[in-house]
């Protein structure tokens, strides 16, 4: 069977060059006669991997010294915990809703301490980023937060909130490399890594190295969950997700062939381009994200009939473009166009998009 064009918000498609040299090593790698999935996680060969996926990180977002990078089990939204649990040591922290996410992370920080919701886009169904050059931030707030692109609504920070001094923390976890960023901006950067940059089940944490110098914010912290212990353990405190890890590091290394996160970023901006450019001329699919707040990751986009959006999603369906359904709260359709899509895919996506308008005019 053919490959299918996989728009899925996550897990998500994945570099086949990757995927393909993965199972090349499936049951031997390297000669050590067996796989990434048997060794010890305290073998000279996982280290040699998880240190070279690290240095490969490292070296992508240019991440200074004074900054830890962990490799944890879980994805973000266990980190919604960690992030109070770690760094709420005044015991208020200042929230930015832009969606779901953001959402979902206030709550749970809120079983912490006190989150004040400082903006937020939700009048409008979270369809554009509120101003954020002048918020209302308490002084005592420990950090504010963002999720900086949007995976169900569209949504992305093309400039990072004023925060008046205070540390910014960041889920990345739908943007995460696809484009440079300058991590000296941040107090803490993570993301789940399913949607952009290897298998389910992993999280990456990358904090400064002052905000946890002291450890965690509260002594019931989970030992799994106190980043000052996992960072000291060069994340092997426990067996860490061994083959997620592993995938991740191929990953690391396709992005460098790609030409590093400046080659990343022309490559998304090209395929976003044309498929907002085939959107916004279309008399029968809209998108609903405000033009400047639009990302280029996650793009959700509506005929604006509920039957017609299924019957869209079944043909596309039929026609191997999988995965087009909206998040269940929005409907509509999405299509995530990560890292590891093709150009290819949505060239095909947009002529398919045009073929179905034709029809049903």
């Amino acid at each position: 069977m053919a490959r299918v064009y996989n728009f899925s918000a996550g897990p998500a498609v994945l570099p086949e060059a990757v995927l393909k040299e993965a199972a090349e090593e499936m049951m031997d790698y390297r000669g050590c006669g067996m796989s990434v999935m048997e060794m010890s996680h305290r073998s000279k060969m996982f280290d040699q991997i998880i240190k070279e996926a690290e240095q490969d990180l490292r070296d992508l977002m240019n991440i200074p010294d004074n900054y830890k990078v962990i490799f944890l089990q879980g994805g973000a939204s266990l980190v919604f915990a960690e992030v109070p649990m770690n760094l709420m040591k005044n015991g208020k922290a200042a929230y930015i809703i832009t969606g779901q996410w953001a959402k979902k992370a206030a709550a749970e920080a809120e079983k912490y301490g006190e989150v004040v919701r400082v903006a937020s886009s939700a009048d409008k169904t979270f369809s554009y980023i509120p101003d954020c050059s002048d918020l209302d931030i308490p002084e005592d707030a420990d950090y504010v937060y963002i999720c900086e692109n949007n995976t169900i609504y569209g949504t992305k920070y093309w400039e990072l909130p004023n925060t008046k001094g205070h540390v910014l923390v960041s889920d990345v976890s739908s943007c995460f490399l696809s484009e440079p960023i300058d991590v000296t901006k941040y107090g803490v950067v993570y993301g789940g890594v399913q949607k952009n940059v290897g298998p389910s089940g992993v999280q990456i944490v990358i904090v400064r190295e002052d905000l946890i110098a002291d450890g965690p914010a509260f002594k019931q912290t989970p030992t799994m969950m106190d980043w000052k212990i996992q960072a000291d353990n060069g994340s092997l405190y426990n067996t860490p997700p061994c083959y997620g890890i592993y995938i991740c590091g191929k990953v690391f290394k396709w992005i460098k062939n790609m030409g590093g996160l400046e080659g990343m970023k022309a490559h998304n901006e090209k395929k976003a381009k044309i498929l907002y450019d085939f959107l916004d001329q279309s008399e029968l699919f809209k998108g609903t994200v405000e033009k400047k707040d639009r990302s280029i990751m996650n793009v959700p986009f509506v005929t604006g009939n509920e039957e017609l959006d299924k019957k869209f999603v079944a043909e596309a369906k039929a026609a191997g473009f999988e995965n087009l359904k909206g998040h269940r709260t929005v409907g509509g359709m999405r299509a995530s166009i990560y890292n590891a899509m093709p150009i290819e895919g949505v060239e095909k996506l947009v002529a398919f998009m045009a073929e179905f308008e034709k029809n049903n005019k």
